[in-house]
């Protein structure tokens, strides 16, 4: 079976985090911090599974007089969303992976 290979560019196409050449991100100390925790530690991999919750705890649905008002997630409002999510998928990974653990608890 051929492969097939992607040619042309997508010149307005970027990745969520991508910042542009010159550009200066206040927070890329920060972000490279979390990017580069290593999850090595079974007790370690529990705490983040534990603090960084699977779904944003903000998304809500009031229901008042009838009507029902969806308030939406606002977790992509956080600069470190993506970091923050990379880092609790690098956790879920150890405990399954290298602990056997099942992770089912700590899916939302």
């Amino acid at each position: 079976m051929a492969s097939v290979n992607h040619t042309h560019n997508h010149p307005n196409f970027h990745p969520p985090n991508y910042q542009k050449s010159g550009g200066f991100d206040i927070l890329y100390p920060l972000r490279r911090f979390v990017d580069n925790i290593q999850v090595k530690n079974y007790r370690l991999a529990h705490l983040i599974c534990q603090i960084i919750p699977c779904c944003c705890p903000f998304e809500r649905s009031i229901k008042m007089f009838g009507y029902t008002f969806d308030i939406p997630a606002l977790c992509k409002l956080n600069p470190l969303y993506d970091n923050f999510v990379g880092l609790r998928f690098r956790a879920l990974s150890y405990l399954s992976d290298e602990c056997g653990e099942d992770v089912t608890k700590y899916i939302c």
